[in-house]
């Protein structure tokens, strides 16, 4: 059987600049209706990110087969170009030549409050990608993306009999109850950290039990307490790990997923498959930015032993 992860999700490239003051000294209480301020950012990068692009690498980091589904726009060059040095396939990638890629744009103040504008960019036309051109797979897992996107591609993704991962993230908001519903029943695995669980349940009407009742495994991350994973009727709990330094948690959910990912398609147990996701988040979350973290999968293998005792 094919070990291959079918990636859907944005693929964003995120600017962020440093502001070295206080908005709160810039921006006055009583003229906030007619704002016009410029900030002085003497130090400014860009990183690669995107809930495909963030999964995707520390998936083939893993060893993994991720395929990416997601659509680019004509300032696509460099990224394709990392996607494939890294070795991850850029075949099931659509570029819209007359969008630009999604971007976040980020100012963030000496106390880390951050002013962001958000361009979803080609990302909107997640829809117009054929899911089915991207051939056979053990799993898919539907990140954030476009609203139609994620909505075509849970169907097309049904109908092809190919199990699916749902993880709704920042795009919760955008579906009714209903939806979400939806998205689950059609689901084999349904991930979300515990704010997105809370407004899934309040959303849908459905316990937590409930949820898990429907699918083979409903997982619930919480930050530095560790995960839950619900499956065949009980709860197996998942301990943090310990990190090597907290610098930036962007990316850090994605790289669990992506210890998700590679544990079903290598059918580890939930036990081992969890505590590599949180591996894979305590990893992430000592470098800067969403895919800056650099290790070999026998370097992975390693840091598990020496967390949990033994191999996977």
């Amino acid at each position: 059987m094919t070990k291959t992860s079918l990636i859907c999700g944005s693929l964003a490239i995120d600017t962020i600049m440093q502001f070295n003051g206080r908005f709160g000294e810039s921006l006055l209480a009583d003229q906030l209706h007619k704002v016009n301020v410029s900030f002085l950012v003497p130090t400014l990068r860009t990183e690669f990110g995107g809930c495909s692009g963030n999964i995707a690498y520390s998936l083939k980091m893993l060893g993994g087969e991720p395929r990416i589904v997601g659509v680019m726009g004509q300032d696509c060059g460099l990224y394709l170009e990392r996607l494939q040095k890294l070795g991850i396939s850029t075949e099931n990638i659509l570029i819209k030549a007359d969008s630009y890629n999604a971007q976040c744009f980020v100012t963030a103040d000496v106390d880390n409050n951050q002013i962001n504008a958000f361009h979803p960019g080609a990302m909107s036309f997640a829809h117009e990608n054929d899911i089915a051109k991207a051939g056979p797979a053990r799993v898919a897992i539907i990140s954030p993306d476009g609203h139609e996107g994620m909505l075509k591609h849970a169907k097309d993704l049904a109908d092809l009999g190919i199990p699916i991962m749902f993880d709704p993230g920042q795009q919760m908001p955008m579906f009714n109850g209903e939806q979400l519903i939806d998205f689950i029943d059609k689901a084999t695995y349904v991930t979300a950290n515990d704010y997105e669980i809370e407004m899934l349940m309040e959303r849908t009407g459905l316990t937590l039990p409930d949820m898990a009742s429907r699918l083979e495994a409903l997982i619930v991350t919480r930050g530095e307490n560790g995960s839950e994973i619900y499956t065949g009727g009980k709860r197996i709990d998942i301990p943090a790990v310990k990190a090597d330094a907290v610098l930036d948690p962007t990316g850090c959910g994605d790289a669990y997923r992506a210890g998700l990912l590679f544990g079903i398609t290598n059918n580890l147990n939930w036990e081992t498959t969890g505590r590599l996701a949180s591996l894979m988040g305590a990893i992430k979350i000592a470098h800067q930015g969403a895919q800056n973290h650099k290790l070999t999968a026998a370097d992975i293998a390693d840091r598990f032993e020496a967390a949990f005792g033994y191999r996977y």
